[in-house]
């Protein structure tokens, strides 16, 4: 009778693994009524071709137009897709969080429902990940910025771009592209660190460069967004720039504090020779003002340094 039922467990467990799509396909949709479908269509098409078994996660993030309605309507049409409803408006990060966790699929992919990715490039980013196994995130890196406030944002995402390369120690062609796919295990650790806005795609890179994770990045090309964007140039940059400072913060603090601490320590001990040799070997208070504060934000930065590795232990 043992025997009977632990067979029948093992059957139980090999069905639950055939039906387990390879792929989930996690997909915010916020007021995208008029193109919604469409990009259903191309993303249903491409994964279809490729013979990568998928569901495709639709993510209703409380929208105020007809996106539900449209959804539900193509339901039948779509036997891949899943619809998951928000009674309130989360934000992106919190769909893609929460899209992740259920996910099934080994690979997750993360998307936008705007018509601005190439997602029937969708089954490239798979492929690479299932041929090369020490590579645990592709990232769509965008060749041209085709967004609102393009004047404004092209310098700005470069110098948050170069700002996070510095931090991180990696060069970082795209830093927040909303095309990748990477290793659901993998990313499980680092989703309760994703905020609810779009800084979420900025956090899942820094966290994955902080913690030696490969990443490849994939050139693409990027389109002009169809419907209204929801990105507001001043809050969302400020955003990006305080979640690269939080994650390396988070991962690694030496990086952040140590190079502020040393360079306050440089300048105080310079300073304090100078006073010695002017002035008759007095010290000026704002010398030692700056040689203590250097040594203040040297000793936190080796405290929060020994809090993370006591943490990850």
């Amino acid at each position: 009778m043992a025997e009977f039922e632990e067979t029948a467990r093992e059957a139980e467990a090999e069905a639950e693994a055939e039906a387990a799509p390879y792929v989930t396909i996690v997909l915010p949709c916020y007021n995208e009524e008029g193109h919604v479908i469409a990009e259903i269509e191309r993303i249903s098409a491409a994964m279809d071709a490729s013979g990568y078994s998928y569901e495709l996660m639709c993510v209703n993030d409380a929208s105020t137009d007809d996106t539900l309605a449209k959804l539900y309507e193509a339901a039948p049409r779509f036997p891949k897709m899943e619809i998951v409803n928000f009674h309130r408006n989360s934000g992106s990060g919190t769909v893609r969080r929460i899209g992740t966790q259920r996910a099934r699929g080994e690979i997750v992919v993360w998307t936008d429902a705007d018509m601005t990715y190439p997602n029937e490039r969708i089954p490239e980013l798979v492929q690479i990940l299932e041929k090369d196994p020490t590579v645990d995130h592709v990232v769509g890196a965008r060749t041209s910025e085709q967004g609102t406030y393009k004047l404004l944002r092209v310098p700005a995402k470069w110098f948050i771009r170069k700002f996070a390369e510095q931090l991180t120690g990696a060069k970082i062609p795209d830093l927040n592209s909303g095309l990748r796919a990477f290793r659901r295990e993998v990313s499980l650790p680092y989703l309760r660190l994703l905020p609810a806005g779009f800084s979420c795609v900025t956090t899942i890179t820094v966290s994955f460069l902080s913690n030696n994770h490969d990443i490849y990045f994939l050139p693409i090309d990027y389109s002009k967004r169809a419907g209204k964007s929801k990105f507001k140039f001043g809050k969302d940059s400020y955003r990006y720039i305080l979640q690269v400072l939080r994650m390396t913060m988070y991962f690694n603090p030496l990086k952040v504090l140590m190079p502020l601490a040393l360079t306050l320590l440089g300048i105080g001990i310079v300073k304090a020779i100078y006073d010695v040799s002017a002035n008759h070997f007095k010290i000026a208070t704002d010398t030692v003002l700056v040689f203590v504060t250097g040594l203040l934000i040297a000793s936190l930065a080796l405290l929060a340094d020994l809090i993370v590795r006591s943490r990850d232990s």
